[in-house]
């Protein structure tokens, strides 16, 4: 056969591990891997200190997943930001006396006399047009009337704007650290499910959201979809930083 019509064959790709790295590559990965799972714990507090407390009880739940995002359809929007996460930023009587008012109409004959003060006290710092800020104005009786409706939790609009951020940027920080992953020394099939587990995870959790918001038995989803984002984060991290410091090339005994 002539060998212009022979097939080529492909050069055998020898695959890099950690322990054929550099050491300014394992340094390199090492920072990356460190400031990465820094940024996860503290990612996990915010969501922790945002959600808790939604459903008026201590504690992180379900149901403070479900309240956020279907929101609690027997109260109003304020009332739930009072309970949740604007709780710590009231006091306890203060609060009582404005959810009391919401119950009972939020009647602009009382607004002025009773919760005016009390929202110029502990809000208006925030809320409020001169700060600036892109949230709800209770500076005025109409703005407070806005948010004295039925809570049906976050908006569409915002759970797209969040959504499309936290596509983008935990998409590229799942890559960084899978690039890093690629080079530990693992059974094929462990390495590829653990490789594109967190994809799955992120793009699950996030589609709960909306699913959430229609259903809050989705909460569960959201739940599940963050665990298994946190625990194959955490497993790439821990084997990637143990290999890349104590994996050795074993060398084969000659014959």
């Amino acid at each position: 056969m002539n060998k212009k019509n022979q097939p080529e064959t492909c050069p055998t790709i020898v695959p890099r591990h950690f322990y054929n790295c550099t050491l300014n590559e394992k340094l390199l990965y090492t920072s990356f891997l460190l400031l990465a799972g820094l940024a996860y714990l503290m990612a996990l507090t915010y969501l922790y200190t945002s959600f808790e407390g939604i459903d008026g009880e201590p504690g992180l739940s379900v149901e403070d997943v479900a309240e956020n995002y279907y929101g609690n359809r027997s109260g109003t929007r304020l009332e739930s930001a009072l309970r949740g996460p604007m709780a710590g930023y009231i006091d306890t009587e203060h609060r009582n006396h404005i959810v009391e008012w919401l119950k009972s109409g939020a009647p602009e004959s009382d607004y002025v006399r009773l919760i005016k003060p009390m929202l110029d006290e502990n809000c208006i710092v925030c809320h409020s047009e001169a700060s600036g800020l892109q949230i709800p104005d209770l500076s005025s009786y109409e703005g407070v009337k806005q948010v004295a409706n039925i809570d049906t939790g976050v908006s569409l609009h915002s759970l797209i704007k969040v959504s499309h951020i936290h596509l983008f940027g935990i998409g590229l920080v799942a890559l960084c650290i899978g690039l890093i992953f690629r080079f530990a020394l693992l059974p094929g099939w462990f390495q590829n499910t653990l490789t594109l587990l967190p994809f799955v995870a992120i793009f699950v959790d996030i589609s709960a959201w909306f699913l959430t918001k229609w259903d809050p038995t989705y909460a569960y989803t959201v739940i599940i979809a963050g665990g298994l984002l946190g625990l194959s984060w955490a497993l790439q991290i821990l084997i990637s930083l143990y290999q890349i410091w104590f994996l050795r090339c074993r060398v084969k005994p000659p014959v």
